[in-house]
């Protein structure tokens, strides 16, 4: 049983010292703080969009870098009619878990928030399951994120539209 305790002990202290080596990261990255402005979007998962997309030009909206990152639904169309399915689950899967955190944790919250995204989570909140409201909230993340990014801004809560 002590063995259990020190093995656990020892993680525990390798993993304090990875949160110390991305925070000192992310300090030093001006695109990795101007993610984190983002809400729902934290030091981790800043640093982690910043290094596994090398250039955001390479994507020609955020429905494309959502749809990279697997949070875009998939579409099975046939004769005119569009039916939407579950998202497609084709990119990181370790980005699009911490984008569906990140939205976890700001729908826990969406009650103390305003502004233009918390009226869309209570709208869409009205007419759909927390669940998939969670995963619509990390692919809307997804995109505003390539959107500051792209355009070198500070996240602005008024400026998001529903």
């Amino acid at each position: 049983m002590k063995i259990l305790v020190q093995h656990l002990e020892a993680i525990e202290a390798s993993i304090a010292v990875l949160d110390q080596e991305i925070a000192a990261v992310h300090t030093q990255s001006p695109v990795s703080r101007l993610l984190a402005s983002i809400p729902g979007i934290g030091k981790i998962t800043a640093s982690a969009i910043v290094a596994s997309v090398p250039d955001p030009s390479i994507f020609k909206s955020g429905r494309d870098f959502s749809a990279w990152l697997g949070m875009t639904p998939r579409q099975n169309s046939s004769g005119g009619k569009e039916k939407l399915g579950s998202i497609t689950k084709q990119g990181n899967r370790y980005l699009r878990r911490l984008l569906v955190l990140g939205a976890t944790s700001l729908l826990r919250v969406v009650g103390k928030r305003k502004g233009a995204l918390r009226d869309w989570l209570v709208a869409l909140l009205a007419r759909k399951p927390a669940r998939l409201v969670t995963v619509a909230l990390a692919n809307k993340l997804a995109r505003i994120a390539w959107a500051v990014w792209r355009n070198d801004t500070v996240f602005a809560s008024r400026v998001v539209a529903a």
